[in-house]
This record gives C-alpha cells, structure tokens and sequence, in this order.
C-alpha cells in the first residue's frame, strides 16, 4: 500500500468519523447553526478526498461509487474492506 493510499483512507475515515458524531449531535440539537456549519464542511471535505482516492486507486464501496469503466464493474477487482490491503496501516499509532 502507498503512503498517500494510506493516508488518504486514513482522513477519510477520520472526517467520516467526525460526521457521525456531529450527526448525533444534530439529532438532539438540530438547530444548532454552527454545527451544521461544521457538519456541511466535514461532508464536503470527505467527499473531496474520497473523489481524489477513487480516481486514483478505485471504488471504496460498492453501492456509493461511480464506476470508471463502462464495461468492467471494478468493485469486485479491488481489495475488500475486510482484507487487510483495504485497510490503512496503523504501525505508528498502537493503543497502550
């Protein structure tokens, strides 16, 4: 896996992570204009890098992606989210 592949999951899954906690917030406070500020940004931002990651390395999901090719549905040519080369490395940031 490539540094930037690695990074790129790893923000993403950051901001994805983000925007459900925001989202639970919202269902308890959902006039909160600030935070549906933040929560639009955090979208925004996630989108942008999961377009980046998907022209670059293909689909993250089967049901949310555009497919690239007309002829090849690519899902199925990518690691699986439950394989470890899906996944980013996590080498630097162990739990103690």
């Amino acid at each position: 896996m490539t540094d930037e592949r690695n990074e790129l999951l790893k923000s993403i899954t950051e901001l994805d992570f983000m925007a459900v906690d925001i989202a639970l917030y919202l269902d308890t406070h959902p006039l909160d204009c600030k935070a549906i500020e933040q929560y639009n940004k955090i979208i925004r931002a996630s989108d942008t890098l999961k377009t980046k990651y998907e022209k670059t390395y293909g689909p993250l999901n089967s049901f949310r992606s555009l497919n690239r090719c007309d002829n090849t549905y690519q899902w199925v040519e990518c690691p699986w989210p439950w394989e470890k080369e899906f996944n980013y490395d996590l080498k630097s940031e162990v739990c103690r």
